[in-house]
């Protein structure tokens, strides 16, 4: 396997309903797996492979899988409500997990959406060695649905933004990744709040990573200090930015290595 990823094939399991997704893997066969998955509106390619994060990550020795979410990238886009049901995304991680056979010596990160995927795995009783969030706060885990009523603002009055707002910039994104309005309606439905008595229970060893002017999802700061075991690392850029720099490939890799 490369370990230097740019354009890597895809490849395809079935989640438990059914639903055709679709998975990326770049490093070496025998390295430590880390699942990562990407934000919403996003997919793997754009938050992992484009910025050099799965190529660092491979070259650290790790054989990194890089799923596409539902309603995202080459997974399927069904437009039934019925598909999306209120925390399938983590359900999805579990099933990809299981697919590939993964026991208990790999690791689990996401940026945003998929930082807030991971600890839904978590909360589900997911076990892996370490785990990493980032792009996501404390406000993003206890009420999902303050984020998701800007998303949804902007999916039902698209074409209608300023220029330069932070909807006609989300649109943007949303037309770069060549993104479905529809199917990224209903995954809104899939959000579940997390309650910090929930965040206290959860003892796998985690870091939180965040832009220092990344505060769409709240304080990272306050996630980490809502874990038992977690520790917090600010990286240059905002929630669009960060996640395209250095930085952020270079945060997971070293705290997967302690």
């Amino acid at each position: 396997m490369a370990s230097a990823p740019t354009d890597l094939p895809v490849h395809r399991f079935a989640a438990r309903d059914g639903t055709d997704l679709a998975y990326r893997v770049a490093g070496p066969d025998g390295g430590r797996p880390l699942v990562l998955i990407h934000g919403y509106f996003s997919n793997a390619f754009t938050n992992w492979i484009r910025y050099g994060h799965a190529a660092l990550l491979a070259a650290a020795g790790h054989r990194v899988i890089m799923p596409d979410l539902r309603g995202h990238g080459d997974s399927a886009r069904p437009h039934d409500a019925a598909a999306y049901p209120p925390d399938v995304l983590a359900d999805d991680g579990a099933a990809l997990v299981a697919h590939l056979g993964l026991g208990p010596d790999h690791d689990l990160a996401g940026y945003s959406l998929g930082g807030r995927t991971v600890l839904r795995m978590l909360a589900a009783g997911a076990r892996p060695r370490r785990a990493v969030l980032c792009g996501m706060g404390l406000d993003g885990i206890l009420d999902t649905q303050g984020r998701g009523a800007y998303f949804r603002h902007v999916l039902t009055n698209l074409g209608s933004f300023a220029r330069g707002t932070s909807e006609w910039m989300t649109e943007a994104f949303l037309k770069t990744t060549k993104g479905d309005p529809q199917a990224l309606l209903h995954i809104l439905a899939t959000f579940v709040d997390t309650p910090a008595a929930t965040l206290a229970t959860l003892d796998v060893p985690m870091l939180v990573v965040t832009g220092a002017e990344d505060d769409d999802n709240g304080s990272g700061r306050a996630l980490a200090a809502a874990l038992p075991d977690a520790g917090f690392e600010e990286i240059p850029g905002n929630h669009m930015s960060a996640v395209t720099r250095p930085e952020l490939g270079r945060a997971i890799a070293d705290f997967l290595a302690g």
